[in-house]
């Protein structure tokens, strides 16, 4: 199978995450970049950021058309993680791709094990700003380093953290994401990471693609089952990726 073919197909998968889920899809894009395409873990993350720029502003716009869109709470949430997200861009260029892959690994994990749960955080939390503060750092840090939008992060925090309604949470976290990823991204134009365009222009037009196909999707699917079915494939490719390490 040629890499473009894959490189379609794999996007196409993304998309459908992204779209079904409203989050997550940026997590399987790197493992994707590397195991399909053989991306080298630096090149994945950075190629995954654009991905995340792209296919997040697409979905961004129909949300606020939607009037989903919480512009104050999540520019707020979005401040606090931009200097994180640079530093962690920067960073994640000098870390050899071991390190990377196990902590993409790491974070897969407990992501895929909140999937399964399906825990639904509080809508009546009293905003905080130290709270505000260290979530939106963590997330900024998060997106800088490993190249993930970390929708799946972005949603519980807002709702507990910033007491973001969980009908605009989605679109909410959507804007989070496209900030922190440009912020990530431009920090790491100063490093030496090339980018394979001929398979990234498809993998995104795939990707966006497959959201919109998603979101019939879930009109069909009920969200526990889709969020089960991509929590559980979470913890597959998590257990791939560390395995190619240790073994």
């Amino acid at each position: 199978m040629t890499a473009l073919v894959l490189a379609l197909l794999a996007g196409a998968l993304v998309g459908l995450a992204l779209g079904s889920l409203g989050a997550g899809g940026s997590i399987l894009a790197v493992p994707a970049l590397i195991h399909l395409l053989g991306f080298s873990p630096a090149e994945a993350t950075t190629a995954s950021l654009v991905i995340v720029i792209v296919t997040s502003a697409t979905a961004l716009v129909a949300h606020a058309r939607a009037g989903k869109v919480r512009w104050r709470a999540g520019l707020l949430f979005a401040a606090a993680g931009l200097l994180p997200a640079a530093a962690a861009g920067v960073l994640s260029a000098h870390i050899p791709a071991t390190v990377l892959t196990l902590a993409f690994a790491a974070l897969a994990v407990p992501a895929g094990l909140r999937m399964l749960r399906h825990r639904v955080p509080p809508e009546n939390a009293t905003v905080s700003r130290p709270r505000v503060a260290v979530a939106g750092a963590g997330l900024g840090a998060v997106t800088g380093f490993l190249g993930v939008g970390g929708g799946f992060l972005a949603v519980p925090a807002l709702v507990a953290v910033l007491a973001v309604p969980m009908s605009a949470a989605v679109g909410t976290s959507l804007l989070v994401i496209i900030a922190n990823a440009l912020v990530a991204l431009a920090a790491r134009t100063t490093t030496e990471v090339s980018l394979d365009w001929a398979l990234i222009m498809p993998f995104i037009a795939a990707t966006v693609l497959g959201a919109w196909d998603g979101k019939r999707l879930a009109a069909k699917v009920a969200p526990v089952a889709s969020q089960r079915v991509f929590g559980a494939l979470l913890l597959a490719v998590a257990t791939a990726m560390a395995a190619d390490v240790v073994l």
